[in-house]
């Protein structure tokens, strides 16, 4: 018999176990009772269960997120999509990557009287977790704004989009004719993590614009990638787009021939 072969201590594998779960949140070493999961676990899933479809279900609370804004300074105007209510939301993305009528002659009409552009718009969408926008947006977006303002950049009032997708960020950018899009939304939910949002950006935002053309960074939240490093990540992200004129997969290489 090898040293494989040889049975492993009950002691040893319970230290094991407690080890692993110590290096992540996911749903590992969980233990069995007879042919079944012990009571503590079985609870434990029907409880994260119940958390990830409040997050997905419950509403982004617009008006308490745009007085946070507000005392931080910043403007805020809300738009929807052309899903109706979360049912359609669910059951329809393609409505979600679409602005609503009023919506487009909404933005339309904060654009600068001068003609200039603005170079960005941050959009903060509900996507499938409030919960992750209303734990993580601000903070993220507090920590964004002192990076990139180091950047001299022209930014359009906050954008607080209601049932939105990723690719609502196209239609909000091409209305404000900016330069550059920037959307915090909140991820779909896992049992392990029901708060964690999402930064996608990109670089000359129109409608129909490819999934390829976007940079993501993604997990964000406490026990996943921090707020300073997020910003960090994406207001490099943005200087890179500024310099070469390209985001997606395409920016890696081009901003590597900058040197």
């Amino acid at each position: 018999m090898t040293d494989r072969d040889q049975p492993v201590p009950v002691e040893d594998a319970e230290k094991r176990s407690l080890d692993l779960r110590s290096m992540t949140a996911a749903r590992v070493s969980l233990g069995r009772f007879g042919a079944g999961q012990p009571t503590k676990v079985q609870l434990a899933f029907l409880m994260d269960h119940a958390r990830a479809r409040e997050a997905v279900w419950s509403g982004m609370d617009r008006h308490g997120l745009s007085q946070r804004l507000k005392s931080m300074g910043l403007g805020a105007i809300e738009v929807t999509s052309l899903a109706e209510d979360r049912g359609t939301y669910v059951r329809r993305p393609d409505l979600g990557r679409q602005l609503s009528g009023p919506s487009v002659d909404l933005l339309r009409s904060v654009r600068p009287e001068s003609g200039d552009n603005f170079d960005g718009v941050i959009v903060v969408a509900d996507g499938l977790s409030s919960n992750a926008v209303e734990i993580n947006a601000t903070p993220l977006i507090e920590a964004l704004q002192t990076r990139l303002k180091e950047l001299n950049l022209s930014l359009a009032p906050i954008v607080l989009a209601e049932n939105a997708r990723v690719a609502l960020a196209d239609p909000v950018g091409e209305a404000l004719g900016a330069k550059l899009s920037i959307i915090l939304i909140g991820e779909r939910p896992g049992l392990s993590a029901a708060d964690s949002l999402g930064a996608y950006v990109t670089y000359e935002p129109r409608s129909g614009t490819p999934d390829s053309r976007r940079n993501c960074i993604s997990n964000i939240r406490d026990g996943g990638m921090s707020i300073a490093s997020a910003a960090d990540a994406i207001s490099a992200l943005v200087k890179a787009m500024l310099q070469t004129g390209i985001s997606g997969v395409a920016l890696r290489e081009a901003a590597a021939l900058l040197g």
